[in-house]
């Protein structure tokens, strides 16, 4: 199968090693990726866990699932990554009702330990 980010290469060999916590995403812009391709598998586990622990009392694992499940999420572009920590992206899917729909976010992500985590977005 794709991958859902549309890397071009397979889930196997780009964000499921990082859904099954094989490896963790090395840059904010390859965890962006892998949250897209997580919401579109639907993973609301994953989008949780690499969720900044201080700000996951914003989110609900399963609000995330249910979103990943009722779209249907069609192609990720990356439009910018002007510093290593901030990624804007927009998000291309059929939403619940069968309308087009794009999510223009400017992401925030944070380092901790290794790991990069999502912060916050602002939604443009």
């Amino acid at each position: 199968m794709n991958c859902p980010c549309c890397s071009g290469k397979s889930y196997e060999d780009c964000c499921k090693p990082y859904h099954v916590r094989e490896k963790y995403a090395p840059t904010a812009e390859a965890l962006m990726c892998s949250r897209f391709s997580a919401f579109a598998i639907p993973n609301g586990e994953y989008l949780m866990e690499t969720t900044l622990p201080a700000k996951r009392k914003f989110h609900n694992k399963e609000d995330l699932q249910e979103w990943g499940e009722i779209n249907q999420w069609i192609k990720l572009e990356i439009v910018r990554t002007p510093r290593l920590n901030q990624v804007e992206f927009m998000a291309f899917y059929i939403d619940e009702e069968g309308k087009p729909q794009i999510h223009h976010e400017f992401s925030t992500f944070q380092k901790v330990n290794e790991k990069w985590y999502y912060v916050s977005g602002e939604f443009l």
